[in-house]
């Protein structure tokens, strides 16, 4: 708490400061933007130490908290973390700049003469748990894309976020002066209830995008009385064709759960041809035990694996899926495991229980594949590849902002063009209506 300052006076300081530096942010040429995105990245590097002692606070915090490994990989940052965040602002810096883009034009039977051009969103908002390098990666694309950004991480991840926030900011005043004073901010107080009082600012903060678990998703939704860009869940699933390349599916499986778990884009259900299942449920049960997965089955499942289970080593942990199971995100080495009869099946199953994130068939039917590709109703859907793809960075747009599964405005992971809005602009020669 600042000195003197309620929390309503300090979060309304904010979103004004914020609304302040946006203004100036829509003067910067993109020569100036990408001059300070690069000395941002350099200068993540050159503050990499003092990075990763501020994180290794945040670490012991979050132990003594009782995260889980998961959450606890999630928060860490190494050389190769940091590494990336760099690349990720110099990606950021060599795409093209979404501002002043000429989406529309057309000229009326009266000689006007109209454009639909692209401009930045203002203020935006970004809540976030655990990962630190969401600050540079939403800092860095609100900045190309000609926003004021607030960020607010999860108490576990302060320090880092403090860090990170002051390294680019510095940095970007060394190679800018003119580069606006609160164009980054972070909030600095851990109470809850200073996220209410921030998105009650309509008059300052125009967006709010919340990543995390779902319970805070709901929680900044349910509050906010700005607009919000967001997705609850990433309950996605992999489904295995009875026309799949078996040992494909098993790669796509194996990575899409066990690459990193604790990501949104992570598949949380695996389903089964039942064709296949005999064939394919004990050599991916048994490489899902060597890397420690939880299975949670139904009775078909079960009772297929039930002869091979005494011959596997290590033995498999497995158990029984609950219905609750289904809609589950676990963010953690724990799969559910169905069988189910054909793609229509897959399909019913998946648009009943999931997310609208991530989903993929493995298959070497096509007229199979197209089908799931139509009728699922997710915001990424593939063919034959893992739904870890589900990223702004693997998409080529540069760092992420974010991933979204609503159906009004943007829709998957969210680059630059997604945080820009638009204005129509008239070139007239005294046309007037009648």
């Amino acid at each position: 708490m600042v000195e003197g300052m309620t929390l309503h006076e300090q979060m309304t300081e904010l979103g004004r400061q914020a609304r302040t530096a946006a203004r100036q942010l829509a003067k910067l040429t993109t020569a100036e933007k990408n001059a300070c995105l690069e000395a941002m990245a350099q200068g993540l590097l050159q503050d990499a130490p003092l990075i990763q002692r501020a994180n290794s606070m945040d670490m012991e915090l979050a132990a003594q908290m009782g995260l889980s490994s998961a959450m606890l990989d999630r928060l860490r940052l190494d050389d190769k973390r940091i590494n990336a965040m760099a690349r990720g602002l110099r990606e950021v810096a060599a795409l093209p700049d979404p501002v002043g883009r000429i989406l529309d034009e057309r000229t009326r039977p009266n000689g006007l003469r109209l454009q639909k051009v692209s401009t930045p969103i203002g203020v935006v908002v970004i809540i976030y748990e655990s990962r630190p390098n969401v600050t540079a990666d939403a800092a860095s694309l609100c900045f190309k894309s000609g926003n004021a950004t607030i960020l607010r991480g999860g108490k576990e991840a302060l320090n880092s976020n403090r860090t990170i926030a002051e390294s680019l900011i510095n940095s970007a005043r060394r190679a800018l002066p003119a580069f606006p004073e609160h164009a980054i901010q972070v909030v600095q107080t851990t109470d809850r209830d200073a996220i209410r009082e921030l998105l009650s600012l309509t008059q300052y903060v125009d967006l709010c995008m919340p990543r995390g678990g779902e319970g805070l998703i709901r929680a900044v939704a349910e509050c906010s009385k700005v607009p919000v860009i967001k997705h609850y869940k990433g309950v996605c699933h992999v489904y295995v064709d009875g026309d799949a390349d078996l040992a494909m599916a098993q790669d796509i499986a194996l990575n899409a759960k066990v690459q990193r778990p604790a990501v949104c884009n992570a598949m949380e259900t695996l389903l089964v041809d039942r064709s296949i299942a005999p064939q394919f449920l004990p050599a991916i049960v048994q490489k899902l035990a060597e890397k420690n997965v939880e299975i949670r089955a139904d009775e078909t499942a079960r009772n297929l694996l039930a002869a091979s289970l005494a011959a596997m080593q290590p033995p498999p942990n497995l158990k029984s899926a609950s219905e609750q199971d289904w809609f589950t995100e676990y963010n953690d080495y724990i799969l559910n495991l169905r069988v189910v009869d054909g793609v229509q099946a897959a399909i019913d199953h998946i648009n009943h229980y999931g997310s609208a994130h991530s989903d993929a068939i493995v298959t070497r039917n096509e007229q199979r594949a197209r089908q799931f590709l139509a009728e699922v109703d997710s915001a990424a859907v593939y063919w034959n590849a893992s739904t870890r793809f589900t990223d702004g960075g693997e998409f080529g747009m540069g760092a992420e902002i974010g991933i979204s599964t609503d159906k009004i405005g943007a829709r998957g992971p969210m680059g630059l063009e997604e945080l820009t809005s638009y204005k129509w602009i008239g070139f007239g020669a005294g046309q007037v209506r009648t």
